[in-house]
């Protein structure tokens, strides 16, 4: 029997790359195609040569089209991720946004694919009206001119050219919303990492560790592990036309992150407050109701995650 053809955009992202996994242990087909502008193929180098690898900008038509020939479905998870790039490079982040869905459903058409899942974020509900939230939360930007809002931005035109040509011409089009996922080799543009980097310069000389905002933020953070368990859920049993959160409603305040992040690393530290960049969302929790029906069960609690993600950072003894 022949197998099912997958191919993933982004696949040599941290998220990619986690799903990459799972489909290759999924014993399907899978290529990946990325420009690993960000991505890198050392993230797969456990499933070398049980995987394709297509290099390419998502930009290019052209590029984009031939590699979708012979696939039976597709998940597009390429773009450009991390709060800073938000603020630092906001044309960058639409050109790839808008050009690389036209070009990923132009493809599917193309090639008769009739499957796509649909990476979105939970930026698109920027500041929500209800916590936790739902998936049928107005989207929103508050405004065009903060460029912050590129990113969300870009996934809500995403969303909105997936939903309908997917009534057109999709039997399967799928949206899912990540939620501030974490885990080892994610990067360095997140806020775990980047406490984790700056908290190994704190001594007793220097205590004082700064945060973005009062500290009382909140966010609920999704392990990698049941991310991707989450993911594999909705490959199955998602629904056409649907849009899933995945995350989890554990939810902590910045500075008691910093806090736990500390305690873990054996630091102790003075928060210090900083001016929190503008448009920055205050809480940020999903509604998983959706997802648990479909069977989702957190298994990584966020104290387990972040001893797993420190160590991977330095050679620090679990306690």
């Amino acid at each position: 029997m022949k197998k099912k053809s997958f191919l993933v955009t982004g696949g040599t992202g941290f998220i990619g790359a986690s799903i990459t996994k799972h489909l290759i242990n999924s014993n399907y087909k899978v290529s990946v195609f990325d420009n690993n502008s960000r991505g890198k193929l050392g993230r797969l180098s456990d499933v070398k040569n049980k995987f394709s690898f297509i290099k390419g900008d998502i930009r290019n038509a052209k590029k984009v089209s031939k590699a979708f020939k012979n696939k039976d479905a597709v998940i597009h998870l390429a773009y450009v991720n991390g709060t800073e790039f938000f603020y630092k490079k906001p044309v960058e982040i639409l050109d790839i946004a808008v050009k690389g869905i036209i070009n990923v459903i132009d493809s599917c058409i193309k090639n008769n694919i009739k499957e796509l899942y649909l990476a979105s974020s939970s930026e698109v509900y920027q500041t929500p009206n209800k916590v936790p939230t739902k998936e049928d939360e107005m989207l929103k930007i508050p405004d065009v001119y903060n460029p912050r809002y590129s990113y969300g931005g870009g996934k809500i035109i995403s969303e909105l050219l997936g939903i309908h040509y997917g009534k057109k011409y999709f039997n399967k089009l799928v949206i899912f919303r990540p939620h501030n996922v974490y885990g080892f080799d994610m990067g360095n543009e997140h806020v775990i990492p980047q406490f984790i980097n700056r908290m190994k310069g704190i001594s007793k000389k220097n205590k004082n560790f700064y945060i973005l905002g009062s500290g009382k933020e909140i966010r609920s953070f999704i392990h990698i592990k049941d991310f991707t368990d989450a993911f594999g859920l909705i490959l199955r049993k998602g629904k056409h036309l649907e849009i899933y959160n995945i995350g989890t409603t554990e939810k902590i305040e910045i500075s008691k992150l910093a806090l736990q992040v500390s305690k873990l690393m054996n630091k102790k530290i003075i928060i210090k407050n900083k001016t929190i960049a503008k448009g920055s969302t205050k809480v940020r929790c999903p509604d998983i109701s959706k997802l648990k029906k479909l069977g989702f069960i957190k298994k990584v609690s966020l104290t387990v995650g972040l001893k797993q993600v420190i160590n991977s950072h330095q050679n620090i003894k679990k306690k």
